[in-house]
């Protein structure tokens, strides 16, 4: 594995930037969706939530290409993206056509869960504006040649939106790769996204299309095996059990596999309830594994972007020059921290991070 080679920052406009859908998410609180009166709206979105957290915690230039309907729904989203920080300047608006049919705003509704609930997400996404996505709808040239880019991050949960959403995915890392961009994919495997596209194989077919492109590849024990279609040796298929060494042993032939691979990323979570997890991450670079041992018993009052935070924390290590050590212990803080509110993406400080990846205590602060 070669070391990422990361473009300096006085040489481009962005930091990072990613394409993806965001969704309107709707939160019931402490209740149900379906006995709910009342949702607290937040947005979301797996890409989306990365470079909202580089922006809004490390401060980070950043951008996101998404599509939104040119209606009140629409124009929510826009407010909550401007909240967030996040140039929106490369968003595709489609127009709507007063019912829905063509162009829409993905809605997500999320239940926290809570001790032996788990948490439950029913979305509500067909027909999205950002599904119509297609290639030469954004571009490129512009974008990476003409702006500049240092880091672009996407993953598998827009690629699977569409058949188009899918080449725009390959266009987009095409163009980033003549520019020396840092390419970052989260597989971020999700069933139902697949259910009605041929399921696991159709998905290891894309995602293997696209790993090649990628200098950054994110999962979690059920993204390797599901969208990839790696075996975890020595594991079943209901993945118990896992630990660093089956993921060396995994990480090693993706690396054999996929050259490209400048770095493999990963969460592990043990669910011990809803509001209990154990939580670590780790990264496999340069032929090593560096572990965040993390939390045992982490209390979590929100799962949902966990993961998310972890990459953006991960991914400011690296912009930021920092040893892969450093940049896997930013990231388990970053995840940990954004679990502990609600929402899906981060309302933690860079302090707060920094305070406990260095192994900071939860200690009133007067």
């Amino acid at each position: 594995m070669n070391d990422l080679i990361i473009k300096k920052a006085d040489g481009c406009r962005w930091d990072a930037i990613a394409l993806g859908e965001i969704m309107l998410r709707f939160d019931p609180g402490e209740g149900r969706v379906k006995t709910a009166r009342s949702f607290q709206v937040w947005e979301g979105g797996g890409e989306y939530n990365v470079v909202r957290g580089l922006r809004r915690c490390f401060g980070q230039r950043t951008s996101i290409i998404t599509g939104i309907p040119e209606n009140e729904i629409g124009y929510l989203l826009e407010d909550f993206i401007l909240q967030g920080g996040v140039d929106y300047t490369h968003v595709k608006w489609f127009p709507y056509d007063g019912m829905g049919k063509n162009h829409r705003q993905g809605l997500n509704f999320v239940e926290r869960g809570f001790g032996v609930r788990g948490a439950k997400g029913v979305s509500d996404r067909a027909h999205t504006a950002t599904s119509a996505l297609k290639p030469g709808d954004i571009d490129w040239k512009k974008i990476f040649q003409q702006e500049g880019v240092r880091w672009f991050h996407t993953g598998g949960i827009f690629a699977a939106l569409s058949e188009t959403t899918a080449a725009l995915t390959i266009e987009a890392m095409k163009e980033a790769k003549k520019t020396g961009t840092i390419i970052s994919y989260d597989l971020n495997y999700r069933h139902s996204l697949w259910e009605s596209r041929g399921g696991k194989k159709t998905a290891n077919e894309l995602n293997q299309a696209i790993a090649p492109y990628v200098d950054v590849m994110i999962g979690n024990e059920e993204d390797f095996t599901a969208a990839l279609g790696f075996k975890i040796e020595g594991l079943d298929e209901n993945i118990q059990n896992i630990n660093t060494n089956h993921y060396r042993n995994m990480m090693a032939q993706l690396v054999e596999t996929y050259p490209n691979f400048k770095a493999i990323a990963t969460t592990l979570r043990d669910v011990r309830s809803a509001t209990k997890n154990d939580w670590s991450t780790l990264i496999y670079y340069g032929n090593e594994i560096y572990e965040a041992s993390g939390w045992k018993n982490l209390e979590i009052m929100d799962r949902i972007g966990g993961g998310d935070s972890f990459a953006a924390g991960l991914i400011y290590g690296f912009l930021s020059g920092k040893d892969p050590q450093s940049c896997v212990n930013i990231g388990a803080a970053h995840g940990a921290l954004a679990m502990t509110t609600p929402g899906d993406t981060s309302m933690a400080s860079i302090s707060e991070v920094e305070k406990l990846a260095k192994g900071g205590s939860a200690r009133v602060e007067r």
